[in-house]
Parts: C-alpha cells; structure tokens; sequence
C-alpha cells in the first residue's frame, strides 16, 4: 500500500510515517521493537497496533530483547491481564521465543541489524515502480529473510510481515516519490535502484 493511501488516517498514523517509518535503523532495540510489533500486527491493523504501542511497550518491558528473553510462564499470565492488550498467549509466547532467536542472531553476527542490512549490502533498496505507488505485499528479499528467520527459531514472521519490517527499517524505500520523506530518506545513507523482484 503506498504510504499516500493510510498517512493521513489519523495524527498518530501520520506522526510515524512523518517521524519513523523508513528511516534506516541500526540499533537492535529498534529492530526488535519493530519486528515485534509487526508480528503481533498478524491479522489485526497497523493503526491499532500503534493505538496499543504503549501498553506493548509496558508490557514487553520496553522491547529490551534481553529482558524479554527472560520471560516465563508468570509474565505470560501477567500480560495476558494487563488492561487493553492483545489477549494472545501465543502471540506473547512468540515475542518471548523471538526475544531469544533475536539474541542468538546478534551473538553471531555482532548485533541483528548487521544480520538484516548484510541482506542488501547495507544499502536501502529502490525497487522500480514502488515510488509511483506499485507497492507489493512481499517480495523475494522478504522471503529469503523470513525463510532465514524460521531457519533460526523465529515466528509470526511470513514474508509479508517481514516486508512489512523491511519497509518500517528503512530497508526498503516504499515512500511515494511525491512524499518529502522519499528525498529525506535518500539522504539518510546509500541506496541502490533495484529491477523487481518476485513480487507478490
């Protein structure tokens, strides 16, 4: 969906395609938080997610994967009755499980973000055809990562949902080209144009 079509749903939609969504990120709490987030987004809204960040937040403990990593059964239970949350243990359960392939992942590759942007050379993907709007679901990088993912114990992470990432990370450039942020974000680091790839 191009970035035109929900920005202007409402002031906090707006406030992060303005502030956040496709600005590169490098830092693993962002990423995790990220990631997270789209995962427990699988068949609900993105703006419901972000009506919700705050409680996420309270109770994932700040998306700290560290922390997260340690949760058990007792903090299942206690986010399950916290006030307006998303009431699916194995959505929780997957946050807590992902915490910990998170972590394995950074271990190996000296943090996850090196894992992900080494997917693209550490450069910002310019697919033809998506600043005109022609924005796909999922792509053949979102599925080699997601298939990567599952490889490594992660879940809730089709190749939907991690284009979905891709695009929120900044990995992939999906603003409109008559968006100022499609400019402002060429600005932020290096970028390749790429041909479309198995797009869906």
């Amino acid at each position: 969906m191009a970035c035109k079509d929900w920005c202007h749903l409402n002031p906090l939609m707006e406030a992060y395609h303005d502030k956040e969504w496709g600005v590169p990120a490098h830092d693993d709490r962002k990423q995790f938080e990220f990631l997270m987030m789209e995962a427990l987004q699988c068949g609900l809204s993105w703006n419901l997610i972000l009506q919700k960040r705050e409680i996420l937040r309270r109770c994932f403990a700040g998306f700290d994967p560290v922390k997260v990593a340690a949760f058990d059964e007792r903090d299942v239970a206690r986010i399950m009755e916290t006030e307006g949350m998303i009431r699916s243990p194995r959505k929780i359960r997957a946050v807590i499980s992902n915490a910990r392939a998170f972590l394995a992942v950074a271990h190996e590759f000296g943090s996850f973000s090196r894992y992900l942007w080494q997917f693209t050379g550490g450069v910002t993907c310019l697919y033809k055809g998506h600043k005109e709007g022609h924005i796909p679901a999922s792509n053949g990088l979102s599925t080699r990562i997601s298939q990567d993912l599952r490889k490594r114990g992660f879940s809730y992470l089709g190749p939907v949902t991690v284009y979905s990432h891709l695009q929120a990370c900044g990995i992939i450039n999906d603003h409109d080209a008559s968006c100022p942020r499609y400019q402002e974000i060429l600005s932020m680091g290096p970028t390749r144009e790429m041909p479309p790839d198995q797009e869906s």
